[in-house]
């Protein structure tokens, strides 16, 4: 993972990565990202919980993903607002 990568969140969010940073604490690596339709809040999560294992038939994944989050390419999220 790195900055400027974007994910589909299994409850179908498309997260832009800002930027990568450590945890003071553990020095475990953080995903700094924000929702590309709501820019005014600025999310952190563990990079290690990106790529959860999660159920694909859980009621609120819409998406159907067997990881928390999965990356998309530029071109396919085009494709996806034409």
């Amino acid at each position: 993972m790195k900055a400027g990568e974007i994910y589909q969140h299994f409850k179908g969010h498309i997260v832009y990565i800002m930027n990568i940073g450590i945890d003071s604490e553990n020095l475990e690596e953080i995903a700094i990202y924000h929702h590309l339709d709501d820019t005014n809040k600025i999310w952190v999560r563990p990079v290690k919980m990106f790529f959860e294992k999660i159920d694909s038939k859980k009621e609120d994944n819409i998406t159907g993903q067997k990881t928390r989050f999965v990356k998309i390419k530029k071109e396919e999220l085009l494709k996806k607002n034409k």
